[in-house]
């Protein structure tokens, strides 16, 4: 494994032979010694960053994406605020999550791509930074996740894993909290499988030397009431100026206070975020990266309304299909190099557990075309479901997973 990941990187191993591998590792897995060798090879066969010298203790955390997760945007800036040194590698959105970088690209003059010596230079102002991983990072991985695209073998625990951690243990960080999405708007919608991958990539860190840890958080109704870039953006300031949604607030500050934790400070995250000082790390972040923290937002050209159909209460609105019609409107990508609109998404009006009037406006597509709204539609269809009694409620924190 070790002389195969490395003879893949330098081109000396076909992509035919390493689909047939993919294959095989997609239907009969990994043993764990076999996936602990497969992972650090792939962290070999880049550069590791050292963040020794930023000064401050370092914590990162993973999302596995899911519709309207806008938390990274609030939970940098956050843990910096309370002394930590997040240094977030993030990626573009393919399918129907989103993705961070996408998100914040836009926001004017806002840049992704920064040096290794770059990023650790707004590391060490700030306390926070959110960027692109740079080709040197666990370049195995940027190749494998190319080749598992386009040879149906992405849903694999063993290869997710791999690549998640291979490229979180390259950053160099010395603490990670992996926030693992469960329910109809995540990659895992079922929770046996949820706490498989969790656990997998908690051993994977911590075999590695990072303190590492996973919640288990619901996604069967999205976070916030946004789901789009811009809108997502709007939304993250909103709740560091206190005024968030209580879900987003609720899972942004079980995640700060598991990464606070894992990274040995004492803080509150609660009063970081209700006094200002996550707010002030947030501009800086964006200042530093190029950005205007004061600049307007992108707006969509046309907007339209999906009402509910009947009077009661809003027992589900399901996840996944928001998030295929966000990207249908245009808000999220097929392939990584479709463009994305920064504009468009969808506005949540209402969510479940919420009493709603026959015709009561529910959702709110925003879009630069209106010839997109259809698909949209078509997305949404069957997805609201109003009933006679409120729906159960469910936890948005399930469980932790330690090492």
């Amino acid at each position: 494994m070790r002389w195969l990941i490395a003879a893949y990187v330098r081109g000396e191993v076909a992509d035919e032979q390493m689909s047939a591998l993919l294959m095989a590792i997609f239907f009969r897995g990994l043993d764990p010694g076999e996936l602990r060798v497969w992972t650090a090879a792939m962290i070999a066969s880049g550069e590791r960053l050292d963040l020794s010298g930023v000064g401050r203790p370092t914590v990162d955390k993973h999302s596995t994406g899911g519709v309207g997760d806008k938390v990274s945007l609030v939970l940098a800036p956050l843990v910096a605020a309370c002394g930590g040194a997040v240094p977030q590698l993030s990626g573009r959105g393919l399918g129907h999550t989103g993705g961070t970088l996408d998100k914040l690209e836009a926001i004017p003059g806002w840049r992704a791509a920064l040096s290794p010596a770059g990023m650790i230079a707004v590391l060490r102002r700030v306390g926070c930074v959110i960027c692109a991983a740079g080709p040197g990072l666990a370049p195995a991985d940027r190749k494998l996740y190319a080749l598992r695209d386009v040879t149906g073998t992405v849903e694999s625990i063993p290869l997710i894993a791999s690549s998640i951690m291979s490229k979180k243990i390259a950053e160099g960080t010395a603490a990670l909290v992996l926030d693992v999405k469960v329910g109809s708007g995540a990659f895992m919608t079922r929770i046996d499988d949820a706490r498989e991958l969790a656990r997998t990539m908690v051993v994977l860190g911590e075999e590695q030397g990072v303190r590492t840890s996973a919640l288990l958080t619901g996604m069967d109704v999205p976070l916030g009431r946004a789901v789009g870039n811009a809108l997502e953006v709007e939304e993250s300031v909103a709740v560091l100026r206190g005024a968030g949604p209580a879900d987003l607030v609720e899972v942004t500050l079980a995640l700060a206070r598991e990464m606070l934790r894992l990274a040995g400070i004492d803080a509150d995250p609660a009063v970081a975020l209700a006094d200002g000082r996550a707010l002030e790390r947030y501009r800086a972040m964006i200042a530093e990266q190029g950005g205007d923290p004061d600049a307007s937002l992108p707006r969509a050209e046309v907007s339209a309304v999906v009402a509910a159909p009947e009077a009661g209460w809003l027992r589900r609105l399901d996840a996944r299909a928001v998030g295929v019609a966000a990207w249908r409107l245009g808000a999220g990508r097929a392939r990584k190099e479709d463009p994305v609109s920064a504009a468009a998404g969808v506005l949540y009006l209402a969510k479940p557990g919420e009493r709603v009037e026959a015709g009561q406006p529910v959702l709110e597509l925003r879009a630069d075309d209106e010839a997109l709204l259809a698909g949209a539609r078509a997305a949404l269809a069957g997805a609201i479901e109003v009933g006679d009694e409120p729906p159960p409620s469910a936890p948005l924190v399930i469980e932790r997973i330690s090492g």
